[in-house]
């Protein structure tokens, strides 16, 4: 079983995989670019801990051994030991590729899974960054990553049967994941669904048919959901949402999965939902 585990990206996801990895009792080395984003990060999962021993959710013995099992650094090179990789970064092709490439050099067991947690990219397009494609796989975890039960596992054409297995049994046998395998295909199976439904409520928004206030309370009294799809877009951040639907209309090109000019514009605005302060609600 994996036991060293590499976390690149210290934001919002990474830091929330990091979190269940170290509690898992993995060995969790996370790393940022800059200091500030890792010491915002390292705070990030010291506040998620607080409030899980707050709660009675987790002790204050469990805290601190799961505290003593992270790690940090900016330098990529630390990872050279690690069993399996994480990456968590910005949405942005070019810059995954430049990471999973120098991953594939570092990372000295050349049998150690390199995962991305993206959530629209192909991962064969990452993978054909490597020297060892085969090592290459999507793990896509959801937010907020210590509460949601779902990985979506995503092999590329090149992605070994070992690798995949190895990452699957450490999402669901040490982090306590569910795990759901899908083809490698923009959106894969949760995303897939999704942004459609997110995109056709902005667009009911942008006609005038509905308020957004008006099109949540539909949505979670008449069809039972936690929370309405203009909430939901706020929280997983407009900006995030009309990527997504980019890299989906580029590879299905049906009208459906296109970005509403409201939600391009909002964007423009720098009204990126709950992240900024301000989307279809105020925070």
């Amino acid at each position: 079983m994996v036991q060293r585990v590499g976390i690149v990206g210290a934001g919002l996801m990474g830091s929330g995989i990091a979190e269940v990895a170290a509690k898992s009792g993995a060995d969790v080395l996370v790393w940022e670019l800059k200091q500030e984003a890792l010491d915002a990060g390292k705070e990030r999962i010291e506040k998620s801990l607080a409030k899980a021993v707050e709660r009675g959710k987790l002790s204050a013995e469990d805290r601190d051994a799961t505290l003593s099992r992270l790690s940090y650094t900016t330098n990529l090179e630390d990872f050279a030991d690690r069993e399996m990789v994480m990456e968590a970064i910005v949405e942005n092709e070019k810059i995954k590729k430049d990471v999973f490439a120098q991953l594939d050099e570092i990372v000295e067991d050349k049998t150690a899974p390199l995962c991305s947690n993206t959530s629209s990219l192909p991962i064969q397009t990452i993978a054909s960054a490597t020297k060892n494609p085969e090592r290459v796989l999507g793990l896509h975890f959801f937010n907020p990553v210590p509460v949601l039960p779902l990985v979506e596992v995503i092999p590329a054409l090149t992605t070994s049967e070992e690798a995949v297995e190895k990452a699957q049994t450490f999402a669901t046998e040490k982090m306590g994941k569910t795990a759901i395998r899908a083809k490698d295909r923009s959106g894969f199976i949760v995303n897939f669904l999704l942004v459609p439904y997110m995109l056709s409520a902005i667009r009911m928004v942008e006609q005038g048919v509905a308020t957004a206030e008006d099109i949540d309370t539909g949505m979670k009294l008449g069809a039972a959901h936690p929370m309405g799809p203009l909430t939901l877009a706020d929280m997983v951040g407009l900006d995030t949402c009309a990527f997504i639907a980019d890299v989906m209309f580029e590879e299905f090109g049906d009208p459906t999965y296109s970005c509403p000019p409201l939600l391009r514009r909002m964007v423009q605005a720098g009204h990126f939902g709950r992240k900024s302060g301000k989307g279809f609600y105020e925070y």
